[in-house]
């Protein structure tokens, strides 16, 4: 007897020593936020809680009214219980989308809405994700954002399950909202268009359809184009407003060639215009 109670001490002390050696179990996710990454610590993913979420609203974007109409109606579906689809937004830099999916959340999250922010090297773990929130009252949208994939990804195949579903029942609570600056998601080769010679693979066409299909798996997919200049100006003179300076005359001209340095009609450069334009009148006055 004194032979077993040496080994089960022993296996005990062994169990410990391993169990130190462990990660820590991921915390239980704070409910009253109404924002989150899917972050890893020590290897093991958890909810993080954004305790201050970018505070954009939606009369904040202008000049993608027909997206902003779109994106909102199928947010209000969703918050209502009614059938809505995955968004995928797609298009030019800096003309609002991710802006949007944030202005979302700011106009929404009093009736429930809630946003999970989660990197394209992350999606593996949608599955894990989907059961955390499953059951839960509120209203999730997985965001990802600047969403590419290469051939040799993984996260693409999980990311297919969430959006077609699988045997398990899709949760009622949780949509899939992306964006890109890549039409297709995948990226797309001269060779694809070529008469198909394959090493060895007997049906090629089938791989490219793979590739170029996932885009096609969101039910509603919206185009983002380049302002022009009138447009890029009103922007210009909103944000400006917004940080306290009517735009003049001379505020046209500097905000003209500060887009030129960019070489870029934007949203995005129009916002960094005019913290750079009132910021540095604010600092002049100081002076």
């Amino acid at each position: 007897m004194s032979s077993l109670a040496s080994l089960i001490q022993h296996a005990e002390a062994l169990v410990s020593r391993l169990e130190a050696l462990l990660p820590p179990a991921p915390s239980a996710p704070d409910w009253q936020h109404t924002a989150w990454r899917w972050v890893k610590i020590d290897r093991v993913g958890q909810l993080q809680a954004v305790t201050a979420p970018h505070a954009i609203a939606l009369h904040d974007i202008q000049f993608i009214e027909r997206q902003k109409t779109e994106v909102v109606r199928n947010t209000q579906q969703f918050l209502r219980g009614l059938p809505a689809n995955h968004v995928l937004l797609t298009g030019a830099r800096g003309t609002g989308k991710s802006s949007l999916v944030k202005a979302v959340l700011h106009d929404f999250a009093h009736q429930g809405l809630r946003l999970i922010e989660v990197e394209k090297d992350d999606l593996i773990d949608l599955p894990r994700i989907t059961q955390l929130l499953r059951g839960r009252p509120e209203k999730f949208i997985v965001f990802c954002d600047d969403l590419t994939f290469e051939a040799n990804d993984t996260g693409y195949k999980a990311l297919k399950v969430v959006l077609d579903g699988s045997i398990e029942h899709p949760a009622d609570n949780l949509l899939v909202y992306a964006t890109s600056n890549r039409k297709n998601l995948m990226p797309e080769w001269m060779a694809d268009n070529q008469p198909i010679v394959s090493n060895g693979e007997i049906r090629p066409n089938d791989t490219i359809d793979e590739k170029t299909a996932l885009a096609e798996r969101f039910g509603l997919w919206l185009s983002f184009y380049s302002f022009d200049q009138e447009e890029y100006l009103a922007i210009a003179a909103h944000w400006c407003q917004t940080l306290g300076l009517h735009m003049d005359e001379t505020a046209r001209q500097a905000a003209l060639q500060f887009y030129h340095t960019r070489g870029a009609r934007s949203g995005r450069v129009a916002f960094q215009f005019a913290k750079d334009y009132v910021g540095k009148l604010g600092l002049n006055r100081t002076v």
